[in-house]
C-alpha cells in the first residue's frame, strides 16, 4: 500500500458565517490549502476531489456540491464526489481521499469539508442533527443527540462518580486552548467559578439536557476545512516543496448499532474502540506512542469517554487525569488543542477535517503561541458519527 502524505491544509473560521454561501467558504478553505501548498498555479495536478457534507441539501437548499466546488476553483476535470456520514463526514471524505491514493487510482487528492448550520434556527439545527436516529424508534419520540448524551452522563455518572464539576474542567480546558486558536468559534477562556463554583453559575451554566450544561455542548457553527494529500512516492510529490509533509499512518472505521438501545451495555462504544485498534494497528503503533489527540467531543463527556476507549486511560479514570493537568497543553497527554468541538465549533461535514487539520498543524510545529504541543511525533483524531453508531480514527505522524 503506498504512503500517502498531507501536503497543504486550509481553514476557515468557526462561528456565524450566514452572509456567505455554502461553496463560498468551502472555497475559502480550498484556496488557503492550495496556497499553504504552493500550489495555486498548479492546481490541475489536482485529480480527485472529495467534499463532506451533510446538510447542504436538506437546510441551504443545495446539492452537487462537489462539482460546484471543483466548478468555482478551477479544477475541472478532477473528479468530484460527496461524503455524507455524520458527523463523521469529514474524516470519511478523507478516509475515501486515502484510498483512493494508496490504491493507486491517483497521485493528488484535495479534500474539502463543509457546513453551514447558522441558516436556521437553534431549533431546526437541533432537529436536522436528530435526523441522525432511527425514524421510528428514536426520532419520532423527540430524542435528540443532546438528549442521549445527556443519558450517557447520567450513567456515566452512577458508574464511575463523575461530578458535574469534572465535566466544568473539561470545558475549562478546551476553552482555555480555543482562546488561542484564531479559528474558533468561541474564543472567551472560562473559569470554574463562573460555570460551576460561583454563585451565579447556574444562571451562567444552565442545564440543556440534565445534566449536561451548556458550556458541556458544543456551539452550532459554519465553517470548512481543506486538505491535500499525494502519495509520498510519487512524482508530483516534487510540486509539494513549501511545507514539510505529514504521513497518514493510520485510518480504522467501525460501526456499532443505529439504536442506541440495542447496545448490551451502552456505555461501551464498542466502534470508537474498534476504529483506533484498527488506526494503531495499521500505524504500527500503541495508545502510549500518541503524542496528543483531537477528540470529537460534541459533549465534554465524549472527550472523557472516548479517550479511555481508544486506551489512553482506564475506564472512569479520564476525570483524573484533567485533576491532574495531564491532558493540558504542557501535560503528558494534550487532548483537543484546537479547543475541540467544545470551543473551536462543530460544522458537522468540515469537523473531521478540521481535527486533521489541527494533528498537521501541531505536527509542523505551527501552532499558536500557547497551543504548541512540545515535540510531537504521532497525533490522533476520533471523529465520533450519530451517538457513536459510525466512527472513523484518524493517525498522522511526522515523516
Amino acid at each position: 500500500m503506498r504512503k500517502v502524505a498531507i501536503v497543504g491544509i486550509g481553514h476557515t473560521v468557526f462561528g456565524n458565517l450566514s452572509e456567505f454561501e455554502l461553496v463560498d467558504i468551502m472555497s475559502f478553505a480550498s484556496g488557503n490549502a492550495l496556497e499553504d501548498a504552493g500550489i495555486l498555479k498548479d492546481r490541475k495536478i489536482i485529480e480527485q476531489v472529495f467534499v463532506a457534507n451533510v446538510g447542504g441539501g436538506i437546510i441551504n437548499h443545495q446539492t452537487g456540491i462537489a462539482s460546484s466546488l471543483v466548478s468555482r476553483i478551477d479544477l475541472e476535470p478532477a473528479m468530484a464526489e460527496l461524503v455524507e456520514n455524520g458527523p463523521a463526514s469529514g474524516s470519511s471524505a478523507v478516509k475515501a481521499g486515502f484510498a483512493a491514493i494508496a490504491s493507486g487510482m491517483v497521485d493528488v487528492v484535495m479534500v474539502t469539508g463543509g457546513e453551514l448550520m447558522r441558516t436556521v434556527t437553534g431549533w431546526k439545527g437541533t432537529d436536522f442533527v436528530a435526523m441522525l436516529t432511527h425514524p421510528e424508534a428514536e426520532y419520532n419520540y423527540g430524542l435528540t443527540l443532546p438528549a442521549f448524551a445527556g443519558m450517557f452522563t447520567r450513567l456515566y455518572m452512577k458508574k464511575y462518580g463523575l461530578t458535574e464539576r469534572d465535566l466544568a474542567m473539561v470545558a475549562v480546558k478546551d476553552h482555555e486552548n480555543g482562546a488561542k486558536n484564531p479559528y474558533s468559534h468561541v474564543e472567551i477562556p472560562c473559569t470554574l467559578d463562573a460555570i460551576h463554583d460561583g454563585e451565579n453559575a447556574n444562571v451562567v451554566n444552565p442545564y440543556i439536557a440534565e445534566p449536561i450544561r451548556l458550556y458541556g455542548a458544543c456551539p452550532v457553527s459554519d465553517g470548512a476545512a481543506t486538505l491535500i494529500l499525494c502519495a509520498s512516492d510519487s512524482p508530483k510529490m516534487k510540486f509539494f516543496t513549501k511545507k514539510e509533509p505529514v504521513l497518514i499512518t493510520g485510518m480504522g472505521a467501525a460501526t456499532d448499532t443505529h439504536c442506541v438501545h440495542n447496545r448490551k451495555d451502552p456505555l461501551e462504544l464498542t466502534a470508537v474502540r474498534l476504529s483506533a485498534e484498527k488506526a494503531l494497528e495499521m500505524a504500527g503503533l500503541s495508545p502510549e506512542d500518541i503524542s496528543f489527540a483531537e477528540l470529537h467531543d460534541a459533549f465534554v463527556i465524549l472527550e472523557l469517554a472516548i479517550s479511555e476507549e481508544v486506551g489512553f486511560f482506564e475506564k472512569g479514570k479520564a476525570k483524573e487525569a484533567i485533576k491532574e493537568g495531564v491532558t493540558r497543553i504542557d501535560g503528558r497527554l494534550p487532548i483537543n488543542t484546537s479547543g475541540g468541538l467544545k470551543s473551536k465549533g462543530h460544522p458537522l461535514g468540515a469537523t473531521g477535517v478540521s481535527q486533521i487539520f489541527e494533528l498537521v498543524k501541531q505536527l509542523r510545529g505551527e501552532a499558536e503561541e500557547g497551543r504548541q504541543v512540545k515535540d510531537p511525533e504521532h497525533g490522533m483524531a476520533v471523529n465520533f458519527g450519530g451517538f457513536g453508531n459510525n466512527v472513523v480514527t484518524t493517525i498522522c505522524s511526522k515523516e
